[in-house]
C-alpha cells in the first residue's frame, strides 16, 4: 500500500516560490508503475490538477500552470517535489500529491492513494 505525506511551508509570501515535498513509502517513485500527481483545492473551490512525473522522469503539466510549475523527484528519498514560482493570494489551497496508474485517471481526479494534504497560505 502506497503512502504519501507533504510537508513544507504553511505560508509563503506574495512573488515567492512555493515548494513542497512529498515523501513515498510502499513504493518508489523509479520502479512504481504510476503517475505521481499534485493537486490543490482552493478554499471553497474545487480540486485543480497540476501536473504528474512518471517513474521515466517524464513529466506533465496543466497547461495553465505550465508556466510556474516545476515537478520533480530525489531518487535518494523517494521523495516527488512542488515548485510554483510567482505566487499570489490566488495560489493559497490545500496542497495534495496523489498517485495513480494512469494519466488520464490522474487529470479525473481517480487515484490509487493520497496524502491528508497540506495547507498553504500566501499573504504578506
Amino acid at each position: 500500500q502506497v503512502q504519501l505525506q507533504e510537508s513544507g511551508p504553511g505560508l509563503v509570501k506574495p512573488s515567492q516560490t512555493l515548494s513542497l515535498t512529498c515523501t513515498v513509502s510502499g513504493g518508489s517513485v523509479t520502479t512504481s508503475y504510476y503517475y505521481w500527481s499534485w493537486i490543490r483545492q482552493p478554499p471553497g473551490k474545487g480540486l485543480e490538477w497540476m501536473g504528474a512525473i512518471y517513474l521515466s522522469g517524464a513529466t506533465y503539466y496543466n497547461p495553465s500552470l505550465k508556466s510556474r510549475t516545476s515537478i520533480s523527484r530525489d531518487t535518494s528519498k523517494n521523495q516527488l517535489t512542488l515548485q510554483l514560482s510567482s505566487v499570489t493570494p490566488e495560489d493559497t489551497a490545500v496542497y495534495y500529491c496523489a498517485s495513480s496508474v494512469d494519466l488520464q485517471r490522474a487529470r479525473r481526479f481517480e487515484y490509487d492513494s493520497w496524502g491528508q494534504g497540506t495547507q498553504v497560505t500566501v499573504s504578506s
